[in-house]
């Protein structure tokens, strides 16, 4: 059985700014897995998941087919960790809102090169819709406690014996 992380935790590290993985079903044909693709999310603790996508693309015509997707991000670092979401999407905001997107920006960016991408890419507002998605299914896991019973088995201080 996997570490898993407590339910603060969980939502703690979820809030924190990592690119997200989101999934959605693909019915477009019989022989496609679901559509997987990086995202920039947000999401505070207790609230929705939000993601932001150009209204004609791909995953956002999914979205709408499908009323529900899964998010999981994760700490490549040693011990690895990471949270998956899945639930319902409760709304979609078409356009999205300029403050919005513009936070989404400031999470991921540092301050001056959050400027500069917005400054290039203000056409996409235009463009872009907002979907939120209500936490419903969480996964989770944190080797840290699984990492430190391999340290402490090899140094000697503990572990299986």
């Amino acid at each position: 059985m996997l570490p898993a992380m407590p339910s603060p935790d969980r939502e703690r590290f979820l809030a924190e700014p990592r690119v997200g993985v989101l999934g959605v079903t693909d019915p477009r044909g019989g022989d496609r897995a679901p559509l997987i693709v990086p995202v920039w999310y947000d999401y505070e603790p207790g609230g929705d998941v939000i993601v932001q996508m150009g209204r004609e693309t791909i995953k956002a015509r999914l979205l709408r087919a499908a009323g529900r997707f899964s998010l999981c991000a994760q700490d490549e670092g040693r011990p690895y960790r990471y949270v998956s979401v899945e639930g319902p999407v409760t709304a979609i905001q078409d356009p999205v809102d300029p403050a919005l997107r513009e936070a989404m920006a400031r999470r991921y960016l540092d301050p001056e090169e959050a400027t500069g991408y917005l400054e290039a890419t203000a056409g996409q507002l235009q463009d872009d819709i907002v979907f939120r998605m209500r936490p419903q299914h969480w996964r989770s896991a944190d080797f840290a406690a699984f990492a430190a019973d391999f340290t402490e088995a090899g140094t000697g201080r503990g572990g299986a014996g």
